[in-house]
């Protein structure tokens, strides 16, 4: 039962807000194939004397959308992303011994989706920006303007590790080189990255992601105002850690696994018209 109920005396009054509507979304399942991480000086010199080498882990560090009108398509734009993947692998330089490596591998896509047009110019008091009354900080035109291209976003989890191999070719398809790497990526791993014309550690990466495209918005709703919530904040005590974890709910869930049915698959047999049988 929810704690954070309707104060009985606060009638439902209507209210305007300031929201993002979004206008148009999709969602993708991409396999990046034979993409080329740029590592670390020392990676690279083990990877050329190692005898095997293995990707084992794969982190989402940063992303860049760039929005462009599409030509002769009122209100449609192409959104060009970057992602930016730390992927950390394991080099066998001799039996016995592993060395970690580190490195970035950069994926792009494009999507278009429509965005609606917008012809008014925006312009926010942001906290935080830097600028005051006193000395504030304008563009050419004098004063702070923003474009009125829509907002676009991507939400994606971290990406899956299908292959991993390294090829002595002296070119791979790249949709960047070394020096085009944001320094605030290039500053996830350990060490300089570098771009040299010897072996290279490309991988196979899938991306689950879906991608909006969003606008400003103001709504009429209905509203209440919010109650104080009667539930107290737990606090962690360092002078009993024991009372603490006993006063935790069993995790039954976890000890349970899930059936054919939860998981959403259908059964082998169903698809047989049942003429499939257990043999013991």
């Amino acid at each position: 039962m929810s704690e954070n109920r309707q104060c009985p005396s606060s009638p439902r009054e209507m209210v305007c807000i300031d929201t993002y509507r979004i206008l148009d979304s999709c969602r993708d399942k991409d396999c990046f194939e034979d993409v080329r991480v740029f590592l670390t000086g020392y990676g690279q010199e083990l990877i050329e004397r190692g005898c095997a080498v293995r990707a084992k882990c794969a982190r989402i560090v940063w992303s860049y959308i760039d929005i462009d009108p599409v030509p002769f398509n009122r209100g449609f734009y192409q959104l060009n992303i970057k992602i930016y993947v730390r992927i950390t692998a394991e080099v066998c330089v001799s039996p016995g011994n592993i060395q970690e490596i580190e490195g970035i591998a950069v994926l792009e896509k494009k999507v278009i989706l429509f965005g609606s047009e917008g012809n008014v110019s925006i312009f926010k008091s942001e906290a935080g920006s830097g600028c005051s009354g006193f000395c504030p900080g304008y563009d050419k035109t004098g004063c702070h303007r923003t474009s009125n291209l829509p907002i676009a976003v991507i939400e994606t989890v971290d990406p899956i590790i299908l292959s991993s191999k390294v090829v002595c070719t002296p070119k791979i398809k790249c949709c960047c080189i070394c020096e085009d790497i944001p320094e605030n990526v290039c500053c996830t791993v350990n060490g300089d990255l570098c771009d040299t014309d010897g072996d290279k550690l490309v991988v196979t990466l899938g991306l689950f992601s879906i991608v909006r495209i969003e606008r400003p918005a103001q709504y009429l709703i209905h509203a209440t105002e919010y109650c104080v919530p009667e539930k107290e904040c737990v606090e962690a005590t360092d002078n009993d850690p024991c009372k603490l974890f006993r006063s935790m709910s069993f995790p039954v869930s976890e000890f349970c696994p899930p059936s054919v049915g939860t998981l959403g698959h259908s059964h082998p047999c169903s698809a047989d018209n049942g003429k499939c049988s257990c043999k013991g």
